[in-house]
């Protein structure tokens, strides 16, 4: 079967990784993932070179991805692409929440009440991130001062978290596959901080 010169890449970068590949989605990911804020929107949804590792011992199940989604709006369209980091885990039990970087449209909805969770200890984090969820409690209960801590030092991340479920990525970002396992070990990283008994 013919692969394209990014397939190829991915294929040996999960080789190295010790994961597996597969450069089509075999495991039903676009129906598992349409309760996320990324999947909800556009048509023509794809997902490709999926890098994966099942952990029994670690219970954790993990899958690199590219994705992508068109947007249609009247006579044009636009195509967005991104690398996903996603985790399946019962030692996860997280609330509906999404996170993405502020921007100027959040600071405006602010002014007129729509109102995001800010942490007032994290001035740093909440001037960066616009982050929602259904059960505000629960999502500020969740978002422990390690996970603060973190994402106040790494900027640009989208990340949604529901049950089970954890999806990282940068938005429109397709990852070059030298970056893909810095993404898996940062991935990893706010897996752990996630798990974490302290919180």
């Amino acid at each position: 079967m013919f692969k394209s010169r990014r397939s190829k890449k991915l294929n040996a970068i999960s080789l190295s990784l010790d994961m597996a590949f597969a450069e089509r989605d075999e495991f039903g990911l676009i129906q598992l993932m349409k309760e996320f804020k990324l999947f909800s929107k556009g048509g023509s949804k794809r997902i490709t070179n999926i890098i994966s590792r099942r952990d029994v011992f670690k219970e954790f199940d993990v899958k690199i991805f590219d994705y992508q989604y068109v947007i249609s709006t009247g006579k044009s369209s636009q195509r967005f692409r991104q690398t996903v980091f996603f985790v399946e885990s019962f030692q996860l039990s997280l609330p509906h929440f999404w996170m993405q970087p502020e921007n100027l449209i959040h600071r405006i909805g602010n002014w007129f009440g729509f109102q995001d969770i800010d942490f007032e200890d994290f001035p740093q984090f909440s001037k960066q991130y616009y982050l929602k969820g259904k059960d505000e409690e629960r999502v500020r209960n969740e978002m422990n001062e390690s996970i603060l801590h973190f994402f106040t030092l790494q900027k640009g991340w989208n990340l949604e978290g529901l049950n089970f479920y954890m999806i990282l990525y940068r938005k429109n970002k397709l990852m070059p596959p030298d970056q893909i396992k810095a993404l898996f070990e940062t991935g990893e990283k706010v897996f752990d901080l996630f798990r974490a008994k302290d919180h």
